[in-house]
């Protein structure tokens, strides 16, 4: 494996330092009580980028009280007034839409041009939520007996903790604070230690597209557990929403149900890919890469486990080496990179004992499982035939590129392989047989369903999962009711 050694040079337009002045509480910038700093890594060059605040509990308490001070006039500011501001912070992303694509690559190691997908897309929550916020209607009917009529008004649900993971830096706080704005609600956002830059250049976006002071506050902190549970304690913090792992979740979920908090929780996830013999194989072939290698494989809806028919079996696997050896691994600000480092050297070591078991038990390296010796957190594209069905990545997220294939031979077998784990979150089937695509859409235990297509991922569409992949949706018509309380109201006129 060859990898880019291009140097991580930052653009003389990126001033990091700006971003990494302070905590951002009520649209200024200050330094967090402890005095100490957190510092940022680049992935694909191991150099420190910045420092950002490491913030307190005394700290958190301060961005609650910022939102509560603004909750009020964010909750009555005119549905039009609040839909402008959330397009005005969509015109502003795309104008500075290379800036953040660039500051995501430098933090998060991602190939810049997975980072500018990932721009674009959270672009689009801040769109789709300003058509939304002028179209939250109530109800009104009259009761079943005839005494009353029924009126149903939706309100916001209040001060929001938004907590967000390293891998989609900007798109996982855009997915929830576009949606939380329109509603009317005012949020503290914690994004994730390894990425903070990218939330602190948004932050500066979202004043100056014009979100009044408090509104949205966003802090860094090495010490979550005690930052978020005195979050949750504060009665006047309504609702969690939290992407990350289901360990994590189960934890938080916990906290939360001390003060009876409303929670959202896109959590793990272990997506099988599933190609049946009568599949068309480049669509398939390029339905897996995307499914597998967006982001180098580290997302929650990446292709864990693929399930390859009998027949199809071995021209699949052969295209799928081809097409994985081919890939450029380098530095995620190359424009030629295609797959970038990891985002911690953990990563790395869980990616090689990983490979390591699935191949004690059984399964053949066809490519890469070699972690190189250059500088960087790196791992190849690597692919594994013959993954035997209790090795631990079937059953644990590998979130890296490495492809795990299986035999199969009949639909019973690889519904049975498939709805065989806790989680549920999303699944790829790929085949030319329309009505067995429908049937395996309906039998497969997950939230979202690709057939015939390596993404599925879209603003407009509830994204979310079952069992212990976690709790509501996010996206479409769904994604803003999250953030509002329906308030019944019996009249008599």
């Amino acid at each position: 494996m060859n990898i880019a050694t291009t140097t991580s040079s930052i653009p003389s337009n990126l001033d990091l330092a700006t971003l990494s002045q302070g905590l951002f509480i009520d649209n200024k910038w200050s330094p967090s009580g402890s005095g100490n700093s957190i510092t940022v890594i680049d992935p694909s060059t191991e150099a420190v980028l910045a420092h950002v605040p490491d913030a307190t509990v005394a700290d958190a308490a301060r961005a609650v009280s910022a939102a509560s001070n603004a909750a009020g006039g964010w909750r009555d500011t005119a549905p039009r007034m609040r839909s402008e501001i959330l397009r005005r912070c969509y015109e502003l992303m795309i104008e500075r839409s290379e800036m953040l694509a660039m500051l995501i690559s430098l933090e998060n190691g991602k190939a810049l041009r997975d980072a500018r997908s990932e721009v674009a897309y959270a672009a689009e929550f801040f769109r789709w939520n300003s058509e939304e916020a002028v179209r939250i209607s109530g109800e009104f009917g009259i009761a079943p007996g005839g005494a009353n009529r029924i009126v149903v008004d939706y309100q916001p649900i209040g001060i929001c903790v938004l907590i967000t993971p390293w891998n989609f830096p900007a798109a996982m706080a855009t997915r929830k604070i576009a949606p939380a704005l329109a509603a009317g609600c005012t949020v503290i956002l914690k994004p994730a230690s390894e990425t903070p830059l990218t939330a602190y250049a948004l932050a500066t976006l979202y004043e100056d597209a014009g979100v009044p002071a408090g509104v949205v506050n966003v802090l860094t902190t090495s010490n979550p557990g005690p930052v978020t549970a005195a979050m949750l304690a504060d009665p006047r913090v309504r609702k969690l929403s939290f992407t990350g792992s289901t360990a994590v979740g189960r934890q938080l979920l916990g906290e939360a149900a001390k003060s009876v908090i409303n929670c959202s929780m896109e959590l793990g996830g272990n997506a099988p890919l599933i190609v049946f013999d009568d599949a068309q194989l480049q669509t398939a072939l390029d339905g897996t890469m995307i499914a597998k290698m967006r982001n180098a494989g580290e997302a929650c809806t990446a292709a864990n486990r693929i399930y390859v028919q009998a027949g199809i079996y071995e021209a699949f696997t052969r295209g799928l080496v081809e097409r994985m050896s081919a890939l450029k691994v380098g530095n995620g600000v190359d424009p030629a990179t295609e797959c970038g480092p990891m985002i911690t050297p953990a990563a790395v070591e869980k990616i090689e004992r990983l490979v390591a078991d699935a191949v004690k038990g059984g399964a053949r390296v066809l490519c890469g499982g070699i972690k190189p010796s250059s500088k960087g957190f790196f791992y190849p594209p690597t692919v594994l035939a013959d993954v035997p069905s209790q090795a631990a990545m079937a059953h644990e997220e590998i979130f890296g590129p490495v492809a795990a294939i299986t035999k199969f031979t009949t639909e019973d077998e690889v519904v049975a392989n498939a709805n065989n784990t806790e989680y549920g979150l999303a699944a790829y089937v790929f085949t030319s047989d329309l009505a067995r695509g429908l049937r395996m859409a309906r039998q497969i235990e997950a939230g979202m369903i690709a057939l015939n297509r390596g993404l599925v991922s879209d603003p407009a569409a509830p994204f979310g999962g079952v069992k212990q992949s976690g709790l509501g949706r996010e996206g479409g018509q769904h994604g803003i009711l999250e953030f509002l309380e329906a308030k019944y109201i019996a009249a008599t006129f």
